[in-house]
């Protein structure tokens, strides 16, 4: 049986198979296609081997502890004396490892390295009221302060519009990994932002110029959500269908309590409002900054909502006045679910690392793991995705940080970061 071969300008006719040559090129290729396969297979198969491995599924972390990887999942955690790692496995040592870091509040993606306005899509000053923006259509993972982060060991963001505006947009949830802001979303709508306070008023005679004129406009677009709700339930029965609207239809989401609220408040008066609002619509809230949280600690407490608390390292001013580096460990006694954040501030042109922030409380009143817990598996609680991700467990994203040495020393660095079984960063940082 004749074969045709064409090498660039070269053309070889008529060659048959029992050639010793042909028989050996084939070889050779075979072998090549055998050992391409196992390579990628031994990428996509990881076991990652740590001194101390926080699982953050027990009080304790494991001592050499090993955590299989498989298929973009965890397959298995243990003891090293108890997991065996199979020959076509990578393995990768560490000191400490841990669940991959979640950032519950940041505009990175919208908000870039540059602060330029090109690359400052956060927040539009152009009405006080735009539910209906979507952070998907600005994020950029391209965005360099992504990778920066993603080499710290945070493999997960809660991002969007900033606070500053009555309701600035939506948020949403994504891995620091992925070509596209589709392929890196987890959520692409998390929460509708809403600011409560000082800063969203727009100042120059328009509104809202007041506290009370903001939660005016807030109960008013509520009300008319509320009401679409209700016209919709009972169009149901006669099979009709109301026309839709942006601003309406996300709105409407709240009061059906798919979506919360994610409520900037920092004095303790603002907190309350934002209480007795969620009390009068039956919504959801999640409170973000907080700064005199410890003021109304019960009140928080009673209405079982959680708090994204203010960076630790945050400028003590205006209405931060009274922000404290112990107010996370204050709300975590009283039994609230806290999670930390880097949080935003308009003329900052980096971005804070939440790593940081959580060392920061470790050093004011938090343990170990309850700190860890804030920028790892509480933060998942609160941002729904804890069955997904946020602790080491069989079964969920393979997204994993690996450090040198304590992960809240400041000489520790943080050595490689892994998401969704795939290693996306060695470099030590």
């Amino acid at each position: 049986m004749n074969y045709e071969l064409r090498i660039t300008n070269y053309e070889l006719i008529g060659v048959n198979l029992r050639s010793a040559a042909v028989k050996l090129f084939l070889l050779v290729f075979v072998i090549a296609l055998v050992f391409l396969s196992s390579f990628s297979t031994i990428q996509a198969q990881i076991a990652v081997k740590g001194e101390t491995v926080w699982t953050m599924a027990s009080e304790q972390p494991l001592a050499n502890g090993v955590v299989l990887i498989k298929d973009g999942k965890i397959e298995a955690v243990g003891a090293a004396t108890q997991i065996k790692i199979p020959n076509n496995y990578r393995v990768i040592n560490a000191k400490v490892v841990t669940p991959g870091l979640i950032d519950a509040r940041t505009v990175i993606g919208l908000a870039g390295y540059m602060n330029q306005p090109h690359d400052q899509m956060a927040l539009d000053a152009s009405s006080p009221m735009q539910p209906e923006l979507r952070a998907i259509d600005s994020y950029n993972p391209q965005e360099r302060l992504i990778e920066w982060v993603r080499e710290f060991g945070v493999t997960t963001i809660h991002t969007g519009h900033a606070p500053g505006a009555l309701v600035s947009g939506q948020t949403m949830i994504a891995k620091t990994f992925g070509k596209t802001a589709d392929a890196a979303a987890i959520l692409p709508t998390a929460m509708i932002a809403v600011t409560i306070g000082d800063s969203a008023n727009a100042g120059g005679g328009r509104a809202p110029g007041t506290r009370a004129k903001q939660a005016a406009m807030l109960r008013a677009e509520l009300i008319k959500a509320s009401e679409a709700v209700r016209k919709q339930d009972a169009d149901k029965k006669s099979d009709q269908k109301p026309p839709g609207e942006l601003r309406g239809e996300m709105m409407q989401r709240v009061v059906r309590r798919e979506i919360p609220l994610l409520v900037t408040a920092h004095r303790a008066q603002d907190i309350m409002t934002a209480l007795r609002i969620a009390k009068e619509f039956n919504i959801r809230i999640v409170f973000d900054g907080a700064a005199e949280a410890f003021v109304v600690t019960d009140e928080i407490k009673a209405s079982g909502f959680p708090v994204i608390i203010h960076p630790t390292m945050y400028r003590a001013g205006g209405e931060m006045e009274s922000l404290a580096m112990t107010t996370a460990a204050k709300l975590k006694a009283a039994g609230i679910t806290v999670a930390l954040q880097s949080g935003y501030e308009s003329y900052v042109p980096k971005t804070r690392v939440v790593l940081f922030e959580a060392g920061v409380a470790a050093a004011n009143g938090l343990s170990m793991r309850d700190a860890l817990a804030t920028i790892t598996i509480d933060a998942a609680k609160i941002l729904g995705l804890d069955s997904r991700i946020g602790s080491l467990v069989k079964g969920k994203d393979a997204d994993l940080a690996m450090y040198d040495g304590d992960p809240f020393e400041y000489t520790t660095h943080c050595t490689g970061t892994i998401i969704n079984g795939q290693v996306v960063s060695e470099v030590t940082r």
